[in-house]
């Protein structure tokens, strides 16, 4: 008779109970234990910020099935047979005699667990700056269930008034949401010059005025160099500029690192970015051994560079790769990542996948932007305003990335992209895409489409466009570019940009041809509210003679700096 097969998975939150299900899946024979350092497993911690705002009240709903069916213990014993240990420690593996030791941190008991195959999947420990002060009652993250029970306590009591969150992140804007959706003045505190970095500037811009529009200021290129206490407890943050602000309440998020401090004991090789280093498998350097979720390094499959990927998804990815290939043979690969991530922030949604303009050019690509902004359906069926920014490379065609920010559909639209990016499409696959269509959802060419044929046009010469961010540039420097708005005297009255713009409506430009420069070769800059106006209206100028017409792009959509009305 054979033995039955020994898997043991360090680790209990996301990547560990996956790969310890798709391992019984695999091996109905196969002993699996999973031992886990808190009270719980299979935690949602990326609906954390949702609970803390009351997006919902009940606690176990971050611990359940799709089914509402708590994943505690005794859910694993009785519908997965697998041994699931909580308030378990795991101290030292023992590659040589193949056992890993613990300790019950609640009854003290100590013991070691033989193991064929070793799966770790220890996630992340939350970043703590250096930063005095910070042990301070009042201040906490956002990583462990335990900090999000905190906060929930603190929305439930209504006796904090005023907070501030340390870091711009996804994390750091979906707390500040939270606290707002909570009653409590919020204020966010962000070193770097913008808000949620994995987009460009100009739109973590539109984002970021989003968030003051709803009440919660920001402060950008500013960080906190000192809590202040009184009798133990957070008084105040005090900033780089020397500003304070009161408070009672913080919450640190400025990032996570991996947690590989049990990998690294092990003699396991850890890779430059400072993750498990695993191969396609997630096979650690031992071959006994894999390793997934927030601990590993993983590879980018755009710049083929490894790189620190801590997505919840990817987690459950990775850990279903790992329990595959513990189980049977190395079969299951995990290729790699494209960084896709989204965050909720109030009425406005922040996506992006691939690289944005700035990480492309950092990386030597030579690329061309473009920037599309429409609303993703029909106005008829409530259409919502999308912006999106596309990165292409220049000589194939090839999309390197994709952002999307706005209240509209804005995971939809990731979504395309990021399967395009993975399926190594081009420019010419796109602009032509079969996608599903009806007015409920789309518009007759989706937004998608329409961003490729945005960059179609501007590849071919048929579009000069210039970006919101160099249009300042020029204003700022002094340059004088003809600008002309061609939307409706209305439009203009309710909202214009005050960059000393000429209107010119569109119906009625080709009879106010007179008006514009009579120097042929003069810079004209159009723009409209999206831009779609703005492109027939150089088209109209360069049908009449005009050689330098560009469009900016996006719009007074998408214009990040502030308007005169």
């Amino acid at each position: 008779m054979n033995r039955r097969k020994s898997i043991v998975v360090v680790g209990g939150s996301a990547a560990g109970p996956k790969a310890a299900a798709k391992a019984r899946r695999i091996d109905g024979s196969a002993g699996i234990v999973i031992l886990q350092k808190t009270p719980e497993l299979s935690m949602a911690t990326c609906g954390y910020p949702y609970y803390i705002g009351g997006c919902f009240n009940d606690r176990n709903m971050l611990l359940s099935t799709p089914t509402g069916v708590t994943r505690d213990p005794k859910f694993y014993v009785n519908v997965k047979d697998i041994d699931a240990r909580i308030h378990t420690e795991v101290t030292s593996v023992d590659r040589a005699n193949h056992t890993v030791s613990y300790r019950n941190l609640v009854t003290g008991e100590q013991g070691a667990i033989p193991y064929d195959k070793l799966i770790i999947a220890t996630g992340s420990i939350a970043q703590k700056p250096p930063i005095a002060g910070i042990d301070l009652e009042g201040i906490t993250s956002l990583h462990a269930i335990g900090e999000a029970d905190y906060l929930r306590k603190i929305r439930d009591e209504g006796k904090v008034k005023r907070a501030v969150v340390a870091g711009g992140g996804l994390i750091g804007m979906e707390t500040s949401e939270a606290l707002h959706m909570s009653g409590i003045e919020t204020t966010v505190v962000e070193l770097l010059p913008q808000i949620l970095t994995f987009l460009d500037w100009e739109l973590a811009k539109i984002v970021e005025s989003h968030v003051r529009s709803k009440g919660v200021s920001v402060f950008t290129e500013n960080g906190i160099v000192e809590f202040l206490g009184d009798k133990g407890k957070l008084a105040a943050a005090k900033l780089q500029s020397g500003l304070e602000l009161p408070c009672e309440l913080a919450v640190v998020a400025v990032g996570v690192k991996p947690n590989v401090h049990l990998a690294r004991d092990a003699g396991l090789k850890i890779g430059a970015t400072g993750g498990i280093e695993v191969n396609e498998y997630m096979q650690t350097s031992d071959p006994d051994i894999y390793a997934a979720g927030d601990c590993v390094e993983t590879v980018n499959l755009i710049t083929k560079r490894k790189e620190l990927a801590p997505y919840g998804d990817l987690a459950n990815l990775q850990g279903r790769v790992a329990g595959e290939n513990a189980a049977s043979e190395n079969r299951a690969t995990f290729p790699g990542t494209i960084q896709t991530g989204i965050c909720k922030v109030f009425d406005f949604s922040a996506g992006s996948t691939g690289l944005s303009e700035s990480a492309a050019k950092s990386s030597g690509y030579n690329i061309i932007a473009a920037v599309n902004a429409g609303a993703d359906k029909p106005s008829y069926m409530d259409g919502a305003l999308l912006i999106t920014k596309l990165v292409v490379e220049k000589t194939s065609g090839r999309i390197l990335g994709a952002q999307c920010v706005g209240p509209g559909n804005v995971g939809k639209q990731v979504a395309q992209w990021a399967v395009a990016i993975q399926a190594g499409l081009d420019l010419g696959r796109i602009v032509n895409a079969d996608l599903p269509y009806a007015p409920p959802f789309s518009q007759a060419i989706d937004h998608f489409i329409t961003t490729a044929h945005v960059m179609q046009n501007k590849m071919k010469g048929r579009m000069k466009g210039i970006s919101s961010v160099e249009v300042k540039e020029k204003t700022n420097r002094g340059e004088t570019p003809f600008i002309l708005d061609v939307r409706g005297p209305d439009e203009y009255e309710a909202m214009r940009l005050g960059i000393g713009e000429k209107l010119i409506p569109l119906g009625t430009l080709r009879k106010r041809l007179d008006e514009l420069p009579q120097d042929k070769g003069k810079e004209i800059i159009c723009y409209c509210k999206i831009s779609l106006r703005a492109y027939e209206a150089a088209l109209t100028l360069g049908a009449n003679g005009w050689r330098n017409v560009k469009v900016m792009e996006g719009g007074v959509a998408a214009w990040p700096y502030s308007r005169e009305k």
